[in-house]
């Protein structure tokens, strides 16, 4: 007899949708190896290539002294409420909320742990979250969590932000209205100073998840909040080190009352262990480093720019700004198959298909990283133009 997790199994499998584990090696600065054959990464979020400097690790672990070996320790072995708190954690929460210009910053294991923690905390009976339809399913499931009221409004659609204002707010005690800044799927990029302009004039809170933003954008990498000098309009602004610093954790920049707050209340944090601080040191290290790194966001940027015109050049219809680029394909299995064939090409390209995406729009998510240059990517506008063209002939 087959079980009923078996046969839901076979439906993904049949509809292109089952997923599994990949291993893979590491052959050089932007390269994997998969299946014994090299592959330029373009599933990767190590945006910056912190992750594939050697140099850069070098670096950090030769600071690593007798005198020191307390920080490089690999286990916290508590909650930082009971033993697992460090002086690490809180230089660390002092650098970001100093770079950011806010009262006070709060460290989470993960950008999930932040927003599912968060949100349900601050919010509950009598208040009202507007969240984008397209934010992280972390914020999603955030909203199943809390017991406040939760609307989610169409994609970038500042007006009917406008009209859930005007229509809710007086019936809420707090509002807060949730966006990514860039997009994780689409690549595309919110309206921040619209949504500052709409959250002062309704009183209103702001929560800005930064995830796909930090290290990219700004002089100083700290995002699109930074990029568009609205630092000091964010209520919430959370951040992630597992995308662009190359680690894992978050935090939230925010007023010392919510920190507290948070703190006593936010169930991820408390009900959790500790970063180990190994990966604290690693995290502020990384963080004060990319605070410098101009040259490799200009590079990033350029290289982003020039793959979208070459192909739009193509006929390749994309979306979004950023270096995340998205090839809408459509069905699922026609994902999948296009996707190995890319692999054979020397390209490591992971189909995206729901829930990660809506139903018929399945896709590549080219994720383009500053330790690329142009000739890795320049075979790429032709060869999916080539598959574009296969697709219309089977017709």
């Amino acid at each position: 007899m087959i079980s009923r997790y078996s046969k839901k199994l076979q439906d993904l499998e049949a509809k292109g949708r089952l997923r599994s584990l990949k291993p893979l090696g590491h052959d050089g600065p932007g390269i994997v190896n998969y299946h014994g054959r090299p592959l330029l990464n373009l599933s990767s979020n190590d945006y910056l290539g912190i992750g594939e400097d050697v140099l850069l690790r070098e670096t950090f672990y030769q600071s690593q002294s007798s005198e020191n070996a307390d920080d490089f320790r690999l286990t916290a072995a508590s909650s930082r409420l009971l033993a697992g708190d460090s002086q690490l954690a809180h230089d660390l929460e002092h650098d970001l909320a100093s770079a950011y210009q806010s009262e006070a910053a709060l460290l989470f294991n993960s950008g999930y742990h932040a927003n599912i923690g968060i949100l349900p905390a601050l919010y509950g009976k009598g208040d009202l979250i507007l969240s984008d339809k397209l934010n992280h399913a972390s914020i999603h499931d955030a909203l199943s969590l809390t017991r406040a009221d939760h609307r989610r409004f169409h994609h970038c659609d500042y007006e009917q932000v406008r009209s859930l204002l005007i229509k809710y707010r007086e019936q809420y005690d707090q509002v807060v209205i949730v966006t990514e800044s860039v997009f994780s799927m689409d690549g595309d990029v919110a309206d921040l100073q619209h949504l500052v302009e709409l959250k002062e004039k309704f009183n209103a809170a702001l929560y800005v998840d930064e995830a796909h933003g930090i290290g990219l954008y700004g002089q100083k990498g700290l995002g699109k909040v930074e990029e568009m000098g609205l630092l000091g309009h964010v209520d919430l602004l959370v951040g992630t080190f597992g995308k662009g610093l190359a680690s894992i954790g978050a935090f939230v920049c925010c007023s010392s009352e919510i920190r507290n707050f948070l703190i006593n209340h936010s169930r991820s944090f408390i009900f959790t262990t500790a970063l180990p601080p190994v990966t604290l040191n690693w995290n502020r290290f990384v963080f004060l480093h990319m605070l410098g790194m101009e040259e490799e966001r200009y590079h990033l940027q350029q290289i982003s720019k020039q793959l979208r015109l070459q192909l739009q050049e193509k006929g390749i219809v994309t979306r979004g700004s950023t270096n995340i680029v998205p090839i809408l394909i459509g069905e699922d299995s026609r994902a999948l198959h296009q996707a190995e064939a890319m692999q054979q090409h020397g390209f490591l390209i992971l189909p995206v298909r729901p829930p990660a995406v809506s139903e018929g729009s399945a896709r590549f998510r080219l994720s383009l990283c500053a330790n690329m240059q142009w000739q890795d990517l320049q075979a790429l506008p032709e060869l999916l133009a080539a598959m574009r063209g296969a697709k219309k002939s089977e017709k």
